[in-house]
């Protein structure tokens, strides 16, 4: 541009001949040509004189092909090959063969086996070229919702580092059609008892029941596809309509812009809850950091609306559905047998139950968070639930009747390596004295001693020098309790003191 200028203004203005022109700049005549006469040309057509000559001056120069080029490697017979394969790839998608259909790197690899030299970057902007004419772009038509009209629900995968290993998680996501307003809760898997019972905390927070919820194909909710548009809800999604009260709506295949909100809301909840913090010591840690994460999102301003997303959802709390009375209990509830271990077998994972149960039937009642244990009408067992594979949960109070027999068997126990104060109090103090050490736990299990005050205990006699640690003073210490008064009625004091006044005040007299 700067050459096309340069030329013009000694051409007009300096009087600079055309050979001079070339010779100072070093360029050819005939382009100072070219340009000196596509200048006159636009100074004729036009009839403001100035304005076309200042405006011809700031025009970027145009260089125009006498001819288009011709594709070197991308010729007729090698785009016709290209077509005959994907010809292939289209009768194998209609015999419901689609993970037999070629990729673009097999279609270049079939090129090269026919003699033709073309690269995959040309063979896969032929395909897109060629796929774009053919498939038209896509509109989209922008909703409008009513306060508490509808809800959107969606699942979302995060990855965390609780207690320095790195494990998987599963968001469930809630967003309200027209506040945009958020919840997220996170569980271990994306199974039913993890959907009811994000949906039993999302309506008990919110304090009411949205009309309708929308959910795309996930297993958890659609039971079996009925024809090419209809859908058979799970039973989970059945009684939880049930106790609810609300309809509930599924997306069509591959149309996540249909529930558009929650699409969006689980890239964007993960992405601001996790993306700089995601090293956590628990789970509960990191489940308290997404509850302040999702309050802070909620408070800000939304763009278009000038109101956050609370004061929009206050907007729906009035219209929203009462809530039930009763929450839907989540569980699910089966029968085992006890084993050899003093242990069930649920999922994979194995659960104690106290050791005069083996052979015996018990009830299981699990939920997305614990396991319990009933044997008739008392329960037996109560476990953190393990979402681990083939893993043991125990609680060493379930042997100590085997453990009297077998003393020898505690120190290379599971129960005794999961108890960790335990163990550690057994390792350093009671390692040579087995027996004794399961008679103080059996001691602490009959009456009923709880853990923290065992080890407070313990720590009173090591703070005192001149004591030795011996189960027989543990013993001592946890035997003795502290009897109580009995408290008296304050009508009785009363009624007391005024006698006593009345006596007092007689003498006297």
């Amino acid at each position: 541009m700067y050459t096309k200028q340069e030329i013009i203004i000694r051409s007009h203005r300096e009087g600079h001949s055309q050979r001079k022109i070339a010779r100072d700049l070093h360029i050819s005549r005939k382009t100072v040509k070219k340009y000196l006469d596509e200048h006159a040309s636009c100074l004729q057509s036009s009839t403001y004189k100035e304005k076309a000559h200042s405006g011809n001056l700031s025009l970027q120069p145009v260089y125009r092909l006498s001819r288009a080029r011709s594709k070197l490697k991308l010729t007729r017979e090698v785009e016709s090959a290209i077509d005959n394969l994907l010809a292939v790839n289209e009768q194998k998608k209609a015999q419901g063969l689609v993970k037999q259909m070629l990729k673009k790197k097999d279609i270049l690899e079939q090129l090269h086996l026919q003699g033709f030299d073309i690269g995959y970057t040309t063979v896969c902007n032929y395909i897109a070229g060629k796929e774009n004419r053919q498939k038209p772009k896509e509109a989209f038509i922008r909703q409008s919702y009513n306060p508490g009209e509808s809800c959107e629900f969606d699942w979302g995968e995060i990855k965390l580092l609780i207690g320095g290993k790195w494990r998987k998680f599963h968001l469930a996501v809630f967003t309200g059609a027209y506040s945009n307003y958020r919840q997220a809760y996170i569980y271990h898997g994306q199974d039913t008892l993890s959907f009811q019972e994000s949906h039993v905390r999302f309506f008990a927070s919110v304090g009411g029941v949205y009309p309708r919820m929308v959910y795309d194909n996930m297993r958890v909710a659609v039971a079996r596809f009925v024809g090419r548009h209809e859908k058979e809800p799970t039973r989970a999604l059945l009684e939880m309509r049930a106790h609810y009260g609300f309809t509930h709506r599924f997306c069509n295949a591959y149309r996540g812009n249909e529930k558009g909100h929650v699409e969006r809301s689980v890239e964007y909840v993960r992405r601001k809850a996790f993306a700089l913090k995601d090293d956590f010591e628990t789970l509960e840690q990191a489940s308290s950091h997404l509850s302040r994460i999702l309050k802070d999102l909620n408070g800000r301003k939304q763009q278009g609306y000038g109101k956050s997303a609370e004061e929009l959802f206050v907007q729906e709390v009035p219209v929203l559905m009462p809530h039930p009375a009763s929450e839907l209990i989540c569980s699910e509830q089966i029968q085992l047998r006890v084993d050899k271990y003093a242990t069930v077998c649920y999922r994979t994972n194995r659960y104690s139950v106290p050791d005069n149960l083996v052979g015996k039937f018990v009830e299981m009642k699990a939920s997305s968070r614990s396991v319990e244990l009933y044997h008739g009408e008392e329960r037996v067992g109560l476990h953190a639930r393990s979402y681990g594979k083939h893993e043991w949960v125990v609680h060493i109070a379930h042997y100590l009747s085997t453990f009297q027999r077998k003393p020898g068997a505690l120190a290379g126990s599971v129960a005794l390596a999961q108890s960790g104060y335990l163990k550690k109090l057994y390792l350093d103090f009671f390692s040579h004295q087995p027996r004794e050490f399961i008679g103080l736990l059996s001691f602490c299990h009959e009456r009923k001693i709880s853990q923290q005050r065992l080890e407070e205990t313990v720590a009173r006699l090591l703070d005192c020098p001149c004591v030795s640690l011996s189960v027989e003073k543990l013993r001592a210490l946890l035997g003795n309790t502290i009897e109580q008064a009995p408290s008296v009625p304050q009508d009785t004091i009363c009624t007391m003191a005024q006698r006593q006044l009345a006596y007092i005040t007689g003498l006297m007299a």
